[in-house]
């Protein structure tokens, strides 16, 4: 039984997913907490390629790692929690 490069490929991708969920949610740090969460949707609109859906794909990518994250870092320039947001 031999595997192709494509099954290998897809496996290693969601072991990377399963520990960035995990990282994400044991992580202290919020700033690292949503870089996690945007290799995480940038990995997961890969897969969706993989599976053919190339519509679902770039879905991901637009929403999960691109508007979602830049609204995680204003949330967080917004409550302070990133250094050097602080005036005054």
């Amino acid at each position: 039984m031999s595997l192709d490069i494509a099954t290998v490929i897809q496996g290693l991708l969601v072991l990377f997913l399963i520990v960035s969920a995990i990282a994400v949610s044991v992580v202290r740090n919020l700033f690292l907490a949503v870089i996690i969460f945007m290799g995480y949707s940038s990995v997961m609109a890969i897969i969706w390629i993989f599976l053919g859906a190339p519509d679902l794909a770039i879905t991901e990518a637009a929403v999960g790692a691109g508007i979602s994250s830049v609204l995680f870092f204003l949330t967080l320039k917004q409550i302070h929690a990133l250094k050097g947001t602080r005036e005054g």
